[in-house]
Formats: C-alpha cells, structure tokens, sequence
C-alpha cells in the first residue's frame, strides 16, 4: 500500500501538538495572571479627581489627620469623603484664588457637592466595614498604603478576596494597638508580639469564624 503521507509529515504534527499545548498553557497563565496583575487591579495608578488633591501634602507635611475629612472611619461602615465645607474651612483663608481650587469654589457657591472618585473599593457582593476594621487595630496603611507619600492617590493593594482572606485567617501580624492606627510609617515596639496576642483577646478578634461567608456576604 503506497505510503499517503511523506515521513517528514510526523515532525510537523509533533510540532503542532507541541505548539497547541504551549499556546493552551500560555492561555491560563494569562488567565489565571491577569486578574492579579497591578494593571488589571489599578495598583499604582492615580484616578484623575475633581481637584488634584495631594495626600502627600495634607498629610505628609501638613500633618492633618486621616479623620479631619473622612470623619465617618471610626463609626461608619463608609469612611466619608470631604464635604466642601471641610476644603473651604482653610482655603477660605489660604490659595484663595488658586486656580486648582476653582471646582471647590464653585460647588461651594452652587451647592453641587464635589464628585470625588473612589480609588479603594470592593464590588457590590462584599459589604466592608471601615470602623470595625479601625477598631481593632487595624491601621489606615494597612490597606490604603503610604498615602502621606502620594502625590495623587492611587490604589496600593488588589483588595481581592484572596488578599483580604489571607489577613482574615491571621490577622495578628497586621494588629496594632488602636491609638496607633491612625499613624503613618508606624514603627513596633520590641515587644509587638505579645501586644498583637494580647490585642487578639482585648479586642476580641475571633480568626476562626472570620473566613465565614456571611462575614463579608450579606
């Protein structure tokens, strides 16, 4: 029986079989890698707002505190953004006439409250609570970065429930005595490990049932 195919025809299939698997593998790990990447999560990349505002400048160097405009992070589920009332009680004194500043002037004379741009977030199904987090000994940071280090503020966490579960299971090397959470590049005392197992049972933190769904599934 004559020969249908030439001999050089087994290293082509080979080939092509070997490229498929590679094309397939190379397909879930772009899958699988995208989803965590820092481009697809926004990591590292500012939100244009309203108003450039400078947490590097209000915080870093002015040294105002985190709860002087989201003065809801302590009692709240929402941390609460800055009303324009709370802009104006400086820059009614000081830029006056800055020309950056025209969009907080101009909904202070209209009413029309500024439209600030979430840069942290979670999607709709996950219900997250800033004050319980605060109030056990959760710092700012911990979550939101070295915000006195950013010129514009940008997301420095995935915030996936795979980051937040990884905390959840064992939160103690993120705990930190709760005067403390409100300052940035905090440093630990020497004996931080005893503090963060004494705060476990002070503040009552229970890790077993913190991986619950309904934890943050409502």
């Amino acid at each position: 029986m004559p020969q249908v195919f030439p001999r050089s025809a087994n290293g082509v299939s080979r080939f092509v079989l070997w490229a498929a698997g590679l094309l397939l593998l190379a397909g879930v790990v772009v899958a699988v890698a995208v989803p965590r990447s820092a481009f697809d999560n926004g990591i590292g990349q500012p939100i244009a707002q309203p108003v450039p505002f400078s947490h590097k400048h209000h915080v870093g160097q002015l040294g105002i505190d985190c709860r002087y405009c989201h003065n809801g992070v302590e009692t709240s589920s929402s941390a609460g953004l800055p009303a324009t009332e709370v802009c104006m009680t400086c820059h009614s004194q000081l830029f006056t006439n800055a020309a950056m500043l025209a969009p907080v002037r101009d909904s202070l004379a209209s009413g029309e409250p500024l439209h600030w741009k979430r840069v942290n977030s979670v999607p709709d199904f996950v219900y997250f609570n800033h004050a319980i987090h605060v109030n056990k000994g959760i710092g700012c940071e911990t979550c939101h970065g070295d915000v006195d280090d950013m010129p514009l503020t940008e997301r420095a966490h995935s915030l996936t429930m795979g980051w937040c579960l990884n905390c959840h299971r064992d939160p103690e090397p993120n705990l930190r005595p709760p005067g403390d959470v409100f300052k940035m590049h905090w440093k630990s005392p020497k004996d931080i490990e005893q503090i963060r197992r004494s705060l476990i049972s002070i503040l009552d933190i229970h890790p077993e049932n913190m991986t619950d769904c309904y934890v943050c599934h409502r």
